[in-house]
């Protein structure tokens, strides 16, 4: 038996989280067409993680074929609030990166909290995941895919909806279920 990589674990999530309770309607598509590029990062620095998401951006400028790159976080930044910093901080260099416009962070952790809920909310796990991870996404995709979708901005009050329909023991019980198929593999 070998464990699962990081890569391969968020590749499960993605498919048997994201997908499969269509936290993002989009997804389903672009893991069909394989067009999701996976990165680990073993960097434990902000400016590291950040220097391989310029890098990232740069990947993308050459290769439209890629939809979106999700930068997989193995050893930095588990502490949910430098977390969010790095997020800020990521922004912020897509701006001064001259890729606003282009593409945009969206963010997940395995301690990821909405503003102003209480940590439990089972709400909180549509944006978890086994690791922390920067998700880029081109902004011209999403605007193309919300054109299609009737009532895209309902598309988080759906989803706040659902996973507190579930429960936070249901989320719990399916990340585990992920984590525990890293000793299978």
């Amino acid at each position: 038996m070998s464990v699962m990589s990081a890569t391969e674990l968020t590749r499960a999530w993605v498919q048997d989280i994201i997908v499969k309770h269509s936290i993002c309607p989009f997804a389903k598509r672009e893991v069909e067409r394989n067009t999701i590029r996976y990165q680990e990062c073993d960097a434990e620095s902000a400016a590291d993680i950040l220097e391989q998401l310029v890098l990232e951006c740069m990947v993308l400028d050459r290769h439209p074929e890629t939809e979106t790159t999700i930068i997989i976080l193995t050893k930095g930044f588990a502490d949910f609030h430098q977390y969010l910093q790095l997020v800020e901080t990521a922004e912020d260099l897509i701006v001064e990166y001259d890729y606003e416009g282009i593409y945009q962070i969206a963010s997940f952790h395995p301690d990821y909290c909405f503003a102003g809920e209480p940590a439990d909310d089972p709400a909180n796990f549509t944006n978890r995941a086994p690791y922390p991870l920067l998700h880029i996404l081109r902004e011209s995709s999403v605007d193309k895919a919300l054109q299609y979708y009737q009532e895209p901005e309902s598309i988080p009050e759906r989803n706040i909806e659902f996973a507190r329909s579930k429960g936070s023991d249901f989320w719990l019980a399916a990340l585990a279920q992920l984590k525990s198929s890293q000793d299978t593999k």
